[in-house]
């Protein structure tokens, strides 16, 4: 097998007051691969999720044991600026990602920052506002958009820094019917490794053919998402509900 473009090994960490969140977590993700991170709250997501791009580090306050790895480099303090390039956070709430007066200037902001300027920097920003069909709305506010466009352009603010990998956090919460659809559409188009932390089990089914499950700091289930969903003792155990009429034996396998 190639490198993992993810490769987590026994990674554990304790948080400065002694809360104890992961305990021993192996992930291991390839180019091309869509992820989808399940688990109850609580169960250390946003943990592992800080560790990808060196939010949080074994060093960072806490306690902690094991390596984060993408495609190959170290997450850890001289690599930061490039792990920062490589691994693309998505935030559940868009107005965390957008602050500046126009969707350019936003999308823009973090490839100016690696010293992109002039033809290039417009490309990279009109490529990644195409891949998310935001195109029309280059010279528009953030704030004039509705919260489904701005999650839109808040994965655009991460494409154009042309990421190997796509951490999605909550993706369809707060959205309505045509624009979980649309992002949908969108995510399913996008030559990029995907890891999709969500409680949304029918999106996860839909966009993402492989499973990790999370509970009380450790991986309990890592398998194709019909299976995880399906195992009914797997659910229940681990505080997994699926909506109510939702029923993944009815649909067609992926």
């Amino acid at each position: 097998m190639s490198t993992p473009v993810l490769d987590v090994q026994g990674l554990a960490y304790a948080y400065p007051d002694g809360h104890q969140a992961l305990f021993g977590v192996d992930l291991h993700v390839h180019r091309g691969e869509r992820v989808a991170l399940l688990g109850p709250n609580g169960a250390g997501k946003t943990t592992l999720v800080l560790h990808l791009n060196g939010i949080l580090s074994a060093g960072s306050g806490g306690h902690g044991a094991g390596t984060v790895a993408v495609s190959g480099l170290p997450v850890e303090k001289a690599n930061l600026s490039e792990i920062r390039r490589r691994v693309g956070v998505v935030f559940q709430d868009p107005d965390d990602q957008l602050f500046m007066g126009t969707v350019r200037a936003d999308v823009a902001f973090g490839p100016a920052n690696l010293g992109l300027r002039g033809e290039e920097l417009d490309r990279r920003v009109m490529g990644a506002l195409d891949q998310v069909g935001m195109a029309e709305y280059v010279d528009r506010p953030p704030h004039h958009l509705s919260f489904g466009q701005r999650r839109r352009v808040a994965v655009a603010t991460v494409l154009a820094m042309e990421p190997e990998i796509l951490v999605l956090d909550e993706p369809s919460s707060n959205l309505d019917p045509a624009s979980r659809r649309e992002l949908a559409d969108i995510l399913r188009s996008l030559d990029v490794t995907v890891l999709m932390v969500t409680h949304d089990l029918p999106y996860a089914l839909e966009l993402c053919p492989r499973a990790v499950v999370l509970s009380g700091g450790s991986v309990v289930a890592d398998g194709s998402t019909y299976d995880v969903l399906t195992d009914d003792v797997l659910m229940k155990e681990h505080r997994l509900e699926l909506p109510f009429g939702f029923d993944p034996t009815a649909l067609p396998r992926r």
